[in-house]
């Protein structure tokens, strides 16, 4: 859900910060040219869409648009693509998304202050908003979207994940079948380079935990010496030497006795010095010990140098750790055993890989077969819908062709086809030349998936284009019960629609010191009354009494949620 949109220089808008409920209808009026389309364009910006410079407002060297997205209750394979991706986490499930736009050319874009390219700013997108309207962000267009939708509606889910488990499974054996495959010579000479490396790990004897050890022992073996040194001259400070501590201290006790004589009082000072003498004296044997413990052993350091360098170079062909190295040869010892005994390996993968693929063709047969099944019911219903918005004698089409061979998704090929008037050919969605008739399309798609579409925000712009009457009730309806389990956004001129929403803004433009400026503002239920009265086409009683009766059709069912400050806003404000 976007529940937080900043715009600064961008076309007529100056600066703009807007906060949207996390769910419901929320539709933007206003009159024509007042700047509908510059929130719309500023949401097409955050989801990927290519920009130029002529964006910039006039006089402003920068255009910034930041959003937040509530995105708690995503998929966990949307985060898994963040994360893959190296986007800092999502705290509070809540995603931030900021685009700037340079004179100079210098876009950036970030997702959770991450740097990141324009493409995966688009795969983001796809997951987070569809757009329907003259400006298309629509995700229905995809094949392989139409595809999840039919799969979802027929509730195939775990049918089409079987497939994709077998596909996966099936391509591991083939890999794992032409990695034995080959030429005589090639294998013989694999074979002779596993059986080098494996005898050159194995004939060092490295232990897993043994580099930690072996490096602290070299050390301090290469510097016994001065190790030697330190602990002779740590040991004549001590008591080796006139002045030395221990004598020091000797003659402090002897002055704290005398002190304790005359001032009983002060008998703890000479438990003190008591503790303190026992101390040194147990540094001074433990120094001792140490001392006789380090050897000058050249023989020992010249062995230790070997293995330390034997270790190195093992590293430096095997692996960046010793850990690294041993499963290296681990590794190698399966693979050496697999080419050793190819033959019996070849024919145990050709049987395996046979019976997964019998499988995987079984399984996607069910899937194609369910699939056509499903898919003539749910065009149907899509048809009833487009009959309420206002396409009565249209028709729509699933097509499913078979593919050329089986993929992760089964093997069939989906086209969803349409024909909005009598006489006319069945073309795909996408050779839709009427941005209204699509967004009206796709509402009727929407309305039949909306509790098995997992795009959390829709955004209708035009839906109500060259409608009104029953169709215009119609649409109004269809967005209002889509909003219920999920964010929908609509730029209307209806005012039916508009008393359908949850949460009503209004876009105006202002003229001061001869520069135009766009504002965006939420309205109060008396306020809504006016907005409706307006578009309603007067300002008479009879107007504003059908626009309070419109609104108490629509009595709303959430309330917009205000949103403290966000902290992660102001460090990516800093950032710019």
């Amino acid at each position: 859900m976007l529940t937080w949109l900043h715009i600064r220089n961008l076309a007529l808008v100056e600066e703009l910060t807007l906060e949207f409920p996390s769910g419901g209808l929320v539709v933007l009026t206003g009159e024509t040219g007042a700047g509908k389309s510059i929130v719309l364009g500023a949401l097409n910006l955050l989801l990927g869409q290519r920009a130029d410079r002529t964006l910039i407002r006039t006089g402003a060297d920068s255009c910034l648009v930041e959003g937040v997205f509530e995105v708690s209750h995503m998929p966990p394979s949307f985060h898994q693509l963040l994360a893959e991706r190296g986007v800092e986490p999502c705290e509070e499930g809540q995603l931030i998304i900021k685009r700037i736009l340079t004179t100079t050319g210098t876009n950036r874009q970030f997702l959770n202050a991450t740097p990141v390219p324009l493409a995966l700013l688009q795969q983001v997108g796809d997951w987070l908003v569809d757009i329907h309207g003259p400006h298309d962000h629509q995700s229905l267009l995809r094949p392989a979207a139409q595809l999840a939708l039919l799969d979802a509606f027929a509730r195939l889910e775990s049918l089409r994940a079987e497939v994709t488990t077998l596909y996966h499974k099936a391509a591991q054996l083939r890999q794992a079948r032409q990695d034995l495959v080959g030429d005589e010579r090639t294998i013989a000479q694999q074979i002779d380079l596993l059986r080098y490396q494996i005898q050159e790990i194995e004939s060092a004897g490295f232990q897993p935990e043994e580099e930690t050890t072996l490096l602290e022992t070299y050390q301090r073996a290469a510097n016994a010496a001065q190790l030697i040194e330190l602990a002779q001259n740590a040991l004549q400070l001590l008591d080796d030497q006139e002045g030395a501590i221990l004598e020091q201290i000797r003659s402090l006790g002897r002055l704290l006795q005398e002190l304790q004589h005359l001032d009983p009082h002060t008998e703890p000072l000479l438990d003190l010095h008591e503790q303190a003498i026992s101390l040194l004296r147990e540094l001074h044997s433990e120094l001792l010990r140490y001392a006789d413990q380090v050897e000058l052993d050249p023989a020992r350091l010249e062995e230790l140098e070997r293995r330390v360098h034997l270790l190195q170079q093992l590293k430096k062909k095997y692996g960046p750790t010793l850990q690294d190295v041993l499963r290296f040869a681990e590794q190698a010892r399966q693979r050496l055993a697999r080419l050793e005994s190819r033959e019996e390996e070849l024919a145990r993968l050709e049987t395996e890989l046979q019976q997964v693929e019998q499988e995987l063709e079984a399984a996607a047969q069910r899937l194609s077969q369910a699939r056509q099944e499903a898919a003539e019911p749910l065009a149907r219903q899509i048809e009833q819908q487009l009959a309420d918005l206002g396409f009565r004698q249209s028709r729509l089409e699933i097509r499913l062709r078979p593919a050329e061979s089986i993929g992760p998704t089964g093997k069939d090929q989906i086209e969803f086809l349409f024909a909005p008037n009598p006489g006319e050919p069945l073309r795909p969605l996408r050779a839709i030349a009427s941005s209204g008739e699509m967004a009206r399309v796709m509402l009727a798609i929407k309305t039949v998936l909306a509790e098995v579409d997992q795009v959390p925000v829709l955004v209708f712009d035009e839906v109500d284009a060259n409608v009104g009457g029953e169709t215009a009730h119609a649409v109004a309806e269809k967005m209002h019960r889509i909003a219920r389990q999920r964010q929908v956004f609509c730029v209307t001129h209806l005012p039916v629609v508009a008393a359908a929403a949850h949460s009503h803004y209004r876009v105006y433009k202002e003229v001061k010191h001869g520069r135009t400026r766009t504002f965006v503002t939420p309205l109060t239920p008396s306020e809504r009354v006016e907005e409706l009265t307006r578009m309603l086409g007067g300002r008479s009683q009879e107007a504003r009494r059908l626009a309070q009766t419109l609104l108490h059709q629509y009595p709303s069912s959430s309330k917009p949620k205000k949103r403290t400050k966000r902290q992660a806003s102001q460090k990516s404000k800093e950032e710019t």
